[in-house]
């Protein structure tokens, strides 16, 4: 029972983090020079980037369409083979590792979009709590658990 709700709480995370980098990458990409969200383009000048679009896309694909995926095969645990090749914890499901790698992902991404329109904002130390929760509860002994082969 326990480790369900656990679980739960790490799908809900990645379900939220997953839906609202949906919406919010797929509004850079359709925006890219951010005025829908009413991002002010000057806060990426002298950086890599000469609008939104790709990070826009980055959002919206690694932080935004894998962890909706993540939510439906950590209740399948799927067989994927191209996945289970980047599985650094051989021993576990590589839904579990997946999880490990989109918190990490969230946190670096936040300190390098913090680096980039040099400020904090709260919504940044929201989004690295998200993260620190995601790999905190993947982590918890009855969820690793339920993922180990």
């Amino acid at each position: 029972m326990k480790a369900k709700i656990s679980r739960n709480i790490l799908i809900g995370l990645l379900a939220f983090l997953g839906l609202g980098a949906i919406w919010g990458g797929g509004a850079l990409v359709v925006s890219p020079s951010g005025e829908f969200l009413k991002m002010p383009i000057h806060i990426i000048e002298g950086t890599i980037f000469s609008n939104f679009l790709i990070p826009g896309l980055f959002l919206f694909s690694i932080l935004g369409v894998i962890p909706v995926i993540l939510v439906f095969a950590l209740l399948k645990k799927p067989k994927a083979k191209l996945a289970e090749k980047i599985n650094f914890f051989k021993d576990m499901h590589w839904t579990w590792t997946f999880c490990i790698y989109i918190g990490f992902i969230l946190i670096m991404w936040i300190q390098l979009e913090m680096l980039i329109i040099n400020a904090v904002h709260w919504v940044h130390t929201f989004y690295v709590f998200i993260g620190i929760a995601i790999v905190f509860f993947a982590l918890l002994p009855e969820v690793r658990n339920l993922y180990k082969k």
